[in-house]
């Protein structure tokens, strides 16, 4: 099976609604797909939908935005129950965490361009995770920059004057919130040092100790030498090994099944998950 456990829909930062994301994997030949939207599960039920229309397997997900020591870690959230009041809860804070720092973002860039918060809302749309991607939307229509890519690069970089840093959670507590939901927690790009600081290897196996479930390994954002030892680890330690497109539409140059997670490692983690009260099903295509 062609399975990509890492996509986004217009619901956090993707460009498409789940129906059109769903309908071009179909197209490209994937046959499992991971929808997993920042710090929201509001597309699960019209993703769901659309994987019945389309034939395709579901995994519902969720990106979670954490923080360690001052840097930025994600952890990927499968099958979980959305209605957990623990995870809800952080959940739900980041999301308004998220709408603070945009507005925080948009007084600094208000100094010196033509970009409000109207400007935002009118690329995100009104039920999207608000974040840093919509403003970067706002500027590439304001004529500013062609692109998220050139907009990140320079005026929405993390060392700018326009920066606000997230307010998050610690992932060993984002950990045992999943699998008290009865998720699978995968460390999204673990090596992306590209986006900035990555953990060092203390704050990976304190991750690990505290349950952590896998690590996406085969991401184009961590270096093929990276992988390699994220591979050895992972195998070390009894964790599942994914790869993913983390894909965005024309968000991010990022193309549907670049990166693939094996068969195996798929069925290690819905067992995984399956071994977990309270959590949701895996939608069979």
């Amino acid at each position: 099976m062609v399975i990509d456990l890492h996509v986004h829909t217009a619901f956090s930062d993707g460009t498409q609604t789940p129906s059109e994301l769903l309908s071009e994997a179909s197209m490209e030949g994937i046959d499992v797909l991971g929808v997993t939207d920042h710090d929201t599960t509001a597309g699960w039920a019209p993703a769901e939908a659309a994987a019945r229309v389309y034939g395709l397997g579901l995994v519902r997900g969720m990106e979670i935005s954490c923080r360690h020591e001052g840097i930025s870690v994600h952890l990927l959230s499968y099958l979980h129950d959305p209605y957990d009041t623990g995870l809800a809860a952080v959940v739900e804070e980041t999301r308004r965490a998220r709408l603070d720092r945009t507005h925080l973002i948009i007084d600094r860039l208000a100094e010196d361009y033509p970009v409000d918060m109207d400007a935002v809302l009118a690329v995100s749309g009104e039920d999207a995770t608000i974040g840093r991607p919509h403003i970067a939307d706002a500027l590439v229509a304001a004529g500013i920059v062609e692109s998220r890519t050139e907009a990140f690069a320079s005026i929405l970089s993390s060392h700018g004057k326009y920066h606000v840093s997230l307010p998050t959670i610690d992932p060993i507590t984002a950990i045992a919130l999943i699998r008290e939901a009865g998720g699978v927690s995968v460390f999204a790009h673990p090596r992306a040092a590209m986006r900035g600081l990555v953990v060092p290897d203390t704050a990976m196996a304190d991750f690990i100790a505290a349950g952590l479930d896998g690590l996406e390994v085969d991401h184009r954002d961590n270096p093929q030498s990276e992988r390699e030892i994220m591979r050895r680890l992972a195998h070390d330690r009894d964790l599942i090994i994914t790869g993913s497109s983390d894909y965005h539409g024309t968000g991010k140059p990022n193309r549907l099944g670049e990166h693939v997670t094996t068969d195996l490692m798929f069925a290690k983690l819905l067992d995984r998950a399956n071994s977990r009260p309270g959590g949701v099903d895996f939608i069979q295509g």
